[in-house]
């Protein structure tokens, strides 16, 4: 009797087995969705659409690009956790999405830690430090000496409370013990003819968004702020370099799903995308969009860089009290 009720046990074992593997196994049988949580006709939404290609080479099956811009990624990245965690619908990730907004907002309509898992990190926005042509300042060592000469009269431009480019520069401001009061701006463009004009003196920018006003002269990169140089401007030293060895800042993009995801179609997902981010073509596109490349990381290493990311903007956030309302 025993020895029956054993046998139907385990085929009752072998059958559920059975009945959960080829769905996992065909993984993916249908086209997937990739959620970007900015406009059509940005430099993100160009990213989107360039993954999605290689992706849907690589995988054999379409993968759509849907556009769900507006409350600083939260739309679409509520929209992925709350999709089905099949390996079908997927979320460009920022650090936007996944590090500031929970440290930023009271309250989400979504949990990254708990409602999203980050597979991939695609590619870092490199960013930079500039200045006027006004200023005289060149370097970090220039900049230290002009904010003590001007204490109390350095401004810096920004695209706004929160945002990635405006934490980088006040973690830039603790750094190097530079004092600067917050100029913000809504949008790129006011803030930038802002900094030319010298109603401002410095800001945090994207690589690609001011290297045009950079060769033509009307801006001064001082350093840019991840650990290596940037290949856009490889005669720019880095922070790091400036006498602020480990200092690093970056906006990176990177791919997510919903948690609960099956871990046969998150293994394949991870796999396919690293696959992309090594093609060289893909790394030629990125380079047209200003985009610098990442290189594979397990899932434990993606997951220890979540945290250590958090860290340093909970530091930067908690410091400054910066807090948004929803």
């Amino acid at each position: 009797m025993k020895q029956t009720l054993f046998c139907l046990a385990l085929a009752g074992l072998v059958s559920l087995a059975n009945a959960q593997t080829p769905a996992q196994a065909d993984y993916p049988s249908k086209p997937l969705k990739l959620v970007a949580p900015y406009a059509p006709g940005g430099s993100a939404d160009l990213l989107a659409r360039t993954l999605a290609t290689h992706l849907s080479a690589e995988i054999k099956q379409p993968v759509v690009v849907e556009n769900k811009p507006g409350a600083n990624t939260m739309i679409a990245a509520a929209a992925v956790a709350r999709a089905p965690a099949d390996g079908y619908t997927l979320l460009l990730a920022s650090n936007a999405s996944m590090v500031l907004n929970p440290l930023l907002y009271k309250k989400l309509s979504y949990e990254p830690a708990k409602d999203l898992t980050l597979t991939n990190i695609l590619a870092e926005a490199p960013l930079v430090l500039v200045t006027n042509s006004q200023t005289g300042i060149r370097n970090v060592a220039e900049l230290k000496t002009y904010a003590q000469a001007h204490a109390g009269q350095l401004n810096y431009s920004s695209i706004g409370l929160g945002n990635p480019l405006q934490l980088t520069t006040e973690l830039i401001k603790s750094r190097l013990g530079v004092e600067a009061t917050h100029i913000p701006f809504n949008g790129s463009a006011p803030a930038l003819t802002a900094l030319m004009s010298n109603d401002t003196q410095l800001m945090v920018d994207v690589v690609g968004t001011s290297l045009p006003q950079i060769k033509a002269g009307k801006l001064v990169p001082i350093a840019t702020t991840a650990l290596a140089r940037s290949t856009f401007l490889p005669d720019t030293p880095t922070i790091a370099e400036s006498g602020f060895p480990g200092f690093k800042a970056a906006t990176w993009f990177g791919v997510a799903v919903p948690s609960g995801t099956p871990a046969a179609a998150s293994a394949r997902l991870k796999s396919a995308v690293d696959a992309v981010v090594q093609k060289p073509e893909f790394i030629a596109a990125l380079g047209t969009q200003y985009l610098a490349g990442r290189k594979p990381q397990t899932q434990q290493e993606l997951d220890a860089f979540l945290k250590e990311d958090s860290a340093m903007w909970r530091k930067v956030i908690v410091d400054n009290r910066i807090a948004l309302d929803q």
